[in-house]
């Protein structure tokens, strides 16, 4: 993986560069997902499957199905009880929770604290960074992977951008993109 330990420059946690996103997500291939839940009309239901489909493992953490399956994935009650390491955690709980899960997370080596949307916490944002971490606040992996792979443009939603370039498929089907470089 990547250099972690050096993240980029000063990052602004409210507008989000693309080659910070886009490096997160290239180089992630272990996601705990801190607040999975196996109830399917879920955000984290659909982010987990979205996630699986473009190839990220991801490990379910919620210590009130610990020991369940969500998506033939066994549950883990904490970051602690984790077989492997995880490149990131992906935190799907409220703003106040994501402190101690970061706290979690840097104990665990994470080397990327991600906080979904509507979930900021300042604090926990500057300790992470501190101990070399990098940190993304109030958005979702599964959306900025579909805007940077050029997949939600293909669904008729703008991205934001005007490109001629067609998107890179992965191989398992015409809507299913990949962020260049991520194999």
């Amino acid at each position: 993986m990547g250099d972690y330990n050096s993240p980029m420059s000063a990052v602004n946690h409210d507008r989000y560069e693309d080659a910070y996103l886009r490096k997160i997500l290239r180089e992630t291939r272990t996601i705990a997902m801190v607040g999975a839940s196996a109830n399917w009309n879920r955000p984290s239901y659909f982010a987990m499957k979205y996630l699986m489909d473009r190839g990220y493992k991801i490990i379910p953490v919620n210590p009130a199905a610990a020991g369940q399956e969500i998506m033939g994935q066994k549950v883990y009650a904490s970051l602690a009880e984790l077989p492997v390491k995880a490149d990131m955690v992906d935190i799907f709980r409220n703003s106040e929770a994501a402190g101690p899960i970061t706290d979690e997370a840097i104990r665990h080596g994470a080397k990327v604290v991600w906080m979904q949307l509507g979930v900021r916490n300042e604090e926990a944002a500057a300790e992470a960074e501190a101990a070399g971490l990098y940190v993304v606040m109030n958005r979702c992996p599964k959306i900025e992977y579909g805007r940077l792979s050029g997949e939600i443009g293909w669904a008729g939603v703008s991205a934001g951008g005007i490109s001629s370039r067609r998107p890179l498929l992965s191989g398992r089907g015409v809507q299913s993109h990949v962020i260049a470089g991520k194999r």
